[in-house]
C-alpha cells in the first residue's frame, strides 16, 4: 500500500485452546519494508445461540473468566442495562466487563450534565449501581451482598463461554440455555440477506420443506435397509465425508438387538486420511410414554464390565465421585461401565476450559486434578461401592441385568412420567403423530 510493489502476505489458521479459531495474516514488502498484522476470526458457527445467565454474590463470582464474542451481548437486567455487540472478541472476568462498561458510560458525562441534564442524571444512577456490583463480598451473606446481580451474556454465534468454577459439575449459580436463532440474528450474523425479497425467501421455505420430505423418505428407506440387513447379520456400509478433514470415508452401520431391551443401531465412522474415528449409538425404538431412571449399585470388579447403554438424551451420575454429567454429554454411547469412566475421563481431561495455562487458578487445578485420579481409581477397580444412576426422560437407555431374567439385586428400576419441561426439551408436546398426512397435504393446498 505504501509503494504498490509486490509484497508477501502469510496465512495461518490456528487455535487458541478453549477460546477460538483465528486467522493470523502478515505482510511485508521487501522493497520499502512495510510490515502489517492482522488477526480475524475463523470459528464457525454454533448449531444454535447460547445464552448464559449468571448470578455473582460473591467476589469470587466476579473473577469468573469470561470469553465474549464479537456477537455477544452483555445485559444486567437488575438495572435495566443492555451493552450490544462490541467491535472485538475479548477474554475478560464478569469484573472486567462491568469496569469497562463503567469506563465507557463516563465518557463524555461533563458535556451531558450541560447538554442532556437528564440522560446525564440516568447515566449517573447507572453508574452508582455499577460500582456497587463490584463491591461484593467475599462470602455469602456478608457486607455488601445487597448488591449482588444478575449477568446474562447472549450470543446467537454460540462462541461466548462463561467459567463453571463447579467444573466438571453443574454450576448453582450459572445456567445455558440454547436456542435458535431468529431472523434478525441471522442478519446480525451474516448468514441471511436483509434484502432477499418475500417471494424467494418462500420459495426457499417451501424447497426446504420439500427437501425435508424427501429426507424423511431417505431416512425411512435407510432404516428399512438397517432392519433387512439385522435380520441377516449384515453390516450396512455408506459414503460419507470426514468431519475432521472432509476426506471421503464409509460409515457403517449395524442394527443390534440388545435381549430383554430393544434393538439399536450402532454407527462408526473412519478416515483412511487423518485417522479421524467416532461411534454413536442411537436408538431404533419408538418413543417410549414414560421416563426410566435406572440406579445399579458396583460392589466389585466384575460389575464394571457389564453392558451399557447411555442414549444422548440421558443423565449420568455417580455420587461417590462428585460426577453429574447431563443430558446430551458424550452424546450415544454403548461400551461397558469401565468403558464408559474412561470416555468421561478422557473426554474431561482434554476440554474442561479455563484449567489449562497461566491463567487457571492453582487451587481449582488441582482440584480438578484430585477429580480425575479418582475417576480413574474407579475405572481400575479401586473405589468400591459406587453408585450409578442413568436418568433417561426417553427411557433409552439400558444396564446390563447378569441375573436375567430374573430381578437384579443390586439393581432398581423406576418408571416415571415426563414433566413438561421435559417434553418440551424433546419436542413431544408439539408433534403431531395422528391425520399428519392428511395435515401436510392442506397445507400444500393453501400454498
Amino acid at each position: 500500500m505504501r509503494c504498490e510493489k509486490n509484497g508477501t502476505t502469510k496465512i495461518m489458521l490456528t487455535r487458541i485452546p478453549h477460546f477460538k479459531s483465528i486467522i493470523l495474516l502478515s505482510f511485508e514488502c521487501p522493497h520499502c519494508g512495510l510490515k502489517n498484522n492482522e488477526v480475524q476470526s475463523g470459528e464457525a458457527l454454533q448449531e444454535k445461540g447460547h445464552r448464559y445467565e449468571l448470578r455473582c454474590t460473591t467476589k469470587a463470582d466476579l473473577s469468573r473468566q469470561i470469553v465474549r464474542n464479537n456477537s455477544a451481548s452483555v445485559s444486567i437486567p437488575d438495572f435495566d442495562f443492555t451493552a450490544p455487540p462490541a467491535t472485538n472478541a475479548m477474554l475478560t472476568t464478569a469484573e472486567g466487563l462491568i469496569s469497562r462498561f463503567v469506563e465507557d458510560l463516563s465518557m463524555d458525562q461533563e458535556q451531558r450534565k450541560e447538554v442532556m441534564p437528564e440522560v446525564y442524571a440516568a447515566i449517573e444512577t447507572l453508574l452508582e449501581n455499577l460500582n456497587n456490583a463490584l463491591l461484593l463480598p467475599e462470602e455469602e451473606g456478608g457486607e455488601g451482598s445487597e448488591h449482588a446481580f444478575t449477568m446474562v451474556v447472549d450470543d446467537p454465534s454460540g462462541n461466548s463461554y462463561v467459567e463453571n468454577l463447579c467444573a466438571p459439575n453443574p454450576d448453582p449459580k450459572l445456567s445455558v440455555h440454547h436456542y435458535r436463532r431468529t431472523r434478525e440474528q441471522m442478519i446480525q450474523l451474516g448468514v441471511l440477506n436483509p434484502d432477499a425479497e418475500d417471494v424467494e425467501q418462500l420459495e426457499q421455505q417451501q424447497k426446504a420443506h420439500f427437501d425435508m420430505r424427501e429426507e424423511m423418505r431417505a431416512a425411512e428407506s435407510v432404516m428399512k435397509a438397517v432392519k433387512e440387513a439385522s435380520d441377516s447379520n449384515e453390516v450396512l456400509s455408506f459414503p460419507a465425508n470426514c468431519s475432521s478433514c472432509n476426506s471421503p470415508c464409509d460409515t457403517r452401520m449395524q442394527m443390534v438387538d440388545i435381549p430383554h431391551f430393544q434393538e439399536v443401531i450402532i454407527m462408526s465412522t473412519t478416515c483412511d486420511n487423518c485417522g479421524y474415528k467416532s461411534n454413536e449409538v442411537k436408538c431404533g425404538g419408538a418413543i417410549s410414554e414414560k421416563g426410566k431412571r435406572i440406579t445399579l449399585i458396583i460392589e466389585d470388579k466384575e460389575d464394571l464390565s457389564r453392558d451399557i447403554l447411555k442414549s444422548e438424551t440421558s443423565s449420568f451420575n455417580v455420587p461417590e465421585l462428585d460426577l453429574d454429567m447431563v443430558a446430551g454429554t458424550l452424546g450415544g454411547r454403548f461400551t461397558t461401565i469401565e468403558g464408559l469412566l474412561r470416555q468421561v475421563h478422557d473426554e474431561l481431561d482434554r476440554r474442561v476450559p479455563f484449567l489449562e495455562g497461566d491463567s487457571a487458578v492453582q487451587e481449582r487445578r488441582q482440584r480438578f486434578e484430585k477429580f480425575l485420579g479418582r475417576l480413574e481409581d474407579a475405572a481400575d477397580g479401586k473405589i468400591f461401592p459406587l453408585t450409578i444412576t442413568v436418568d433417561d426422560p426417553m427411557a433409552h437407555s439400558y444396564i446390563q441385568n447378569i441375573y436375567a431374567p430374573d430381578p437384579d439385586p443390586n439393581m432398581t428400576t423406576v418408571i416415571y412420567e415426563r414433566t413438561f419441561e421435559q417434553n418440551e426439551d424433546l419436542g413431544l408436546n408439539d408433534i403431531n403423530v395422528e391425520n399428519y398426512e392428511q395435515d401436510e397435504e392442506e397445507q400444500q393446498t393453501k400454498e
